[in-house]
C-alpha cells in the first residue's frame, strides 16, 4: 500500500504527461536515421560488456529499438530477460530465445511465448534497460506512464545497473520526478553514454499504480 507521505503530486503528474506527449510527437515526426540508430545500438552493446544476464523491454516503433540489442546479446552468449505483460497484474519475465519465440502481447507489444517467471527473476540481471521517454543527467527518468518498471525495479539486485535508451534530444536539463521514481545509472543515445553520478539504490516500496 502506498504511504500517504509519497502520494502522487498532481503537478508532477501533469508535467510528466505534457513531456510524454511532446516526446511521442517528436519521435513520430523526426525518426532517427539508420546510421544514428546503429550508433546507439553499438554503444548500448558496449555498455553491456561483462554482463551475464541483461533485462530488456521489447520496443515498438518509434521507440528506440531493443530487439536488435537482444539479438546481439544472445549471439554473444548473454541471457536476456523480456517482460511478460499479457494477463499479469504484477511484473513477470521470460527468457528471450530469438525472434521466432515472440508473440503479440498486451497492446501488441512482443513478448516471449515461454513460461512466465516471477518478478524476483529480475535479480538475476546485471544490467536492466527500462523504457523511458526522457531523462536527465541526475538519473531522473520519465517512463511511459503505466508504473510497470517502478514496480519491477523493486526486485532488482542491489548491484544491478539501470539504464535507458533515448534519442539525444530527449536528455533534458531536468525532468519531473516523484518521490518513488527509481533513478537510473546510465543513459545511452546515438551520440553519447552518460553515467549518472551519485545515484544510490532506491527504496523498494511499491509506487502508486499511476506511476512511471
Amino acid at each position: 500500500m502506498t504511504d500517504p507521505a509519497v502520494a502522487p503530486d498532481p503537478g508532477v503528474a501533469k508535467a510528466k504527461n505534457i513531456l510524454r506527449s511532446h516526446v511521442r510527437a517528436e519521435r513520430a515526426r523526426f525518426p532517427l536515421p539508420d546510421a544514428s540508430r546503429a550508433a546507439r545500438l553499438a554503444r548500448a552493446l558496449r555498455c553491456c560488456s561483462g554482463s551475464r544476464v541483461v533485462a530488456l523491454y521489447a520496443s515498438v516503433p518509434p521507440a528506440p529499438d531493443t530487439l536488435g540489442l537482444a539479438d546481439a546479446l544472445a549471439a554473444a552468449g548473454v541471457r536476456v530477460l523480456l517482460p511478460k505483460l499479457a494477463g499479469f497484474r504484477t511484473p513477470r519475465w521470460a527468457w528471450y530465445s530469438g525472434p521466432a519465440s515472440l508473440v503479440s502481447g498486451w497492446r501488441g507489444i512482443p513478448e516471449p511465448e515461454g513460461p512466465a517467471l516471477p518478478a524476483e527473476s529480475l535479480a538475476e540481471a546485471d544490467l536492466i534497460w527500462c523504457s523511458a521517454l526522457a531523462a536527465d543527467a541526475s538519473g531522473r527518468r520519465v517512463g511511459t506512464g503505466g508504473g510497470w518498471y517502478d514496480r519491477a525495479l523493486a526486485h532488482r539486485s542491489r548491484g544491478a545497473t539501470v539504464g535507458v535508451l533515448l534519442n539525444d534530444r530527449e536528455v533534458r536539463d531536468a525532468v519531473p520526478a516523484d518521490a518513488w521514481d527509481v533513478p537510473v545509472h546510465l543513459i545511452v543515445t546515438e551520440q553519447r553514454a552518460i553515467r549518472c553520478p551519485g545515484v544510490e539504490a532506491a527504496a523498494t516500496q511499491d509506487p502508486p499504480s499511476g506511476g512511471d
